[in-house]
């Protein structure tokens, strides 16, 4: 079944424009991904340049590039437009996900998804139209956000509960890696039948690396909990710095698997795969 034939068949299907936007909104993952992987994997090697680095200071790296403040204005438009999508998926249902619990709690993600991207997607068009650093107060922020959280009462408890949010987010991505449901959605796409199985082995890997890294912030999360302490906060950096302590193997297999998931989503970018694109 064609994609086209899919997304007819939704009662609230986006409309064209919106549509567009999502799919700008993978390529601008795609290039973060990709290079947020490269990062990784020239530090994991030790080429000269490379550094383990979260989302906003890949951001710096592309203002860095020739035509830098360009190609990021390029990113803040595309994440705009991925945010624009995710808010549409929880508010028009466009995945069809229905209103009992099990499809509220979805689509909130969607909607926290699209949210978690403004941010990157704010600190994109400021850099591209301020020039400015793009990876100022990052960390900091997180910290910030995690000790008010922290002195609020049962501070605690909501800390560990987002932590527990984060991880489980982490391991479903794998699950979905290895799901029936993720091979349908390739297979029923407009990708040519002899690429299907190579995107999907890619999907897998991107989306396995992902929710490795996803589940290593949700433990510095937990931490903080357990501890009281913003302090244990740590990003896409930290998760990168723990598993460099592992070893490089291990930073470099997980790094090239976020370059996969950056390469996957500029096949999304291309050949839809997702339902309501």
């Amino acid at each position: 079944m064609a994609t086209s034939s899919i997304t007819s068949a939704l009662p609230h299907s986006p409309s064209s424009g919106i549509k567009a936007l999502a799919r700008f909104g993978f390529a601008a993952k795609g290039v973060v991904y990709l290079v947020l992987g490269t990062l990784a994997v020239m530090a994991a090697t030790g080429v000269q340049g490379g550094k383990t680095a979260d989302k906003k200071q890949v951001l710096q790296t592309i203002q860095d590039l020739p035509f830098g403040r360009f190609l990021l204005g390029l990113v803040a438009f595309g994440l705009l437009g991925y945010v624009i999508w995710r808010l549409v998926q929880a508010f028009r249902d466009t995945e069809d996900k229905g209103s009992d619990a099990k499809g509220l709690a979805r689509r909130l993600g969607y909607a926290g998804s699209g949210l978690l991207y403004a941010g990157l997607a704010f600190a994109a068009g400021r850099t591209a139209f301020s020039g400015g650093a793009a990876n100022q107060g990052g960390g900091s922020t997180q910290q910030s956000m995690t000790a008010k959280l922290l002195a609020q009462p049962y501070g605690q408890w909501l800390v560990g509960a987002i932590a527990l949010g984060i991880i489980g987010a982490g391991l479903y991505q794998i699950y979905r890696a290895y799901s029936g449901n993720f091979a349908k959605h390739v297979n029923s796409s407009s990708l040519p039948a002899d690429q299907q199985k190579i995107v999907f082995r890619t999907g897998q890997i991107g989306y396995t690396a992902r929710g490795i890294v996803m589940a290593i912030i949700g433990y510095f999360v937990l931490q903080a909990a357990l501890h009281s302490n913003s302090g244990k906060v740590q990003g896409t950096e930290g998760a990168f710095d723990l598993l460099a302590g592992m070893g490089p193997v291990v930073l470099a297999i997980v790094a090239l698997g976020l370059m996969a998931y950056g390469v996957y989503m500029l096949v999304q970018a291309k050949y839809p795969v997702l339902r309501g694109v």
